[in-house]
């Protein structure tokens, strides 16, 4: 009798099957050849990627969750990647192609996760998974809400988010206090920003860094010229923000030559 791996990483194990593969099918599986599931635990999201039309690899941590997909997943072979995958460099497998990333994502790591997407970006035109549902939630919003903050911009900077469908505790085991969110991430056609991305990233983060101030007095620490200073929009706050009108402030900041 095989043995069930721990939990491991605040990662909560899906009894619904039909969870699973209404997650697998978020991604479109077009416009690459290969899919990363990051934490498959014990494969209940893996067997409908197996069945989509892209090469498929897995990447987890926990060493008797790889003895389980070792044992019960043979047409997995060699893409069980037992490593960590905030840590491993997956141009070691892809060497440059275009992937999609999936997963039903531990809670703690999940926002660390994104960022990794979005520092591949140029190689991700897909990313689909399950979050703690409020991080979901921001993930996906829009400018106006008190949850909209700097994950929300940044990644709406170079995907078209949408959030999916909620999941109740019920269908995990064990089941978490909180419900999940399932979302979708769809590079932009144009996912190039228009001014530094560095600059945007730096100018995204100070801003929210201080959301209840305007930003006249959160990006203070650019030191740009009373010309600027000017500038109607410097008297919103960062929530108030679309990702273009962001894009506007960092070109602004870089014109006035900071």
């Amino acid at each position: 009798m095989s043995v069930k791996p721990k939990k491991h990483l605040g990662q909560h194990f899906l009894k619904d099957e039909s969870i699973s593969k209404n997650i697998a099918d978020a991604l479109s599986y077009s416009g690459y050849s290969k899919t990363i599931e990051v934490g498959p635990g014990m494969g209940v999201l893996t067997k409908y990627l197996l069945e989509k039309p892209t090469e498929t690899y897995v990447i987890e941590i926990d060493t008797e969750s790889v003895a389980y997909l070792q044992a019960h997943y043979l047409n997995l072979a060699d893409k069980i990647i037992s490593k960590d995958f905030l840590k491993y460099d997956l141009n070691e497998i892809f060497k440059g192609e275009q992937f999609a990333i999936i997963g039903n994502f531990p809670y703690n790591i999940s926002t660390q996760i994104v960022f990794k997407a979005l520092e591949m970006r140029n190689q991700v035109p897909e990313f689909a998974g399950m979050f703690q549902k409020e991080v979901a939630q921001r993930i996906c919003e829009k400018k106006g809400s008190k949850v909209y903050g700097i994950l929300s911009v940044l990644t709406q900077a170079f995907f078209e988010a949408e959030y999916l469908f909620t999941v109740p505790p019920t269908v995990f085991d064990p089941p978490p206090k909180v419900d999940s969110g399932v979302l979708r991430l769809t590079r932009k056609a144009n996912y190039s920003l228009p001014c530094d991305e560095k600059l945007f990233f730096r100018v995204v983060k100070t801003a929210f860094n201080q959301r209840r101030k305007t930003l006249r007095n959160s990006l203070k620490s650019f030191a740009f010229t009373d010309n600027l200073k000017e500038d109607v929009i410097f008297d919103l706050r960062p929530e108030q923000l679309s990702v273009d009108q962001f894009i506007y402030i960092t070109q602004k900041i870089e014109a006035d030559g900071i």
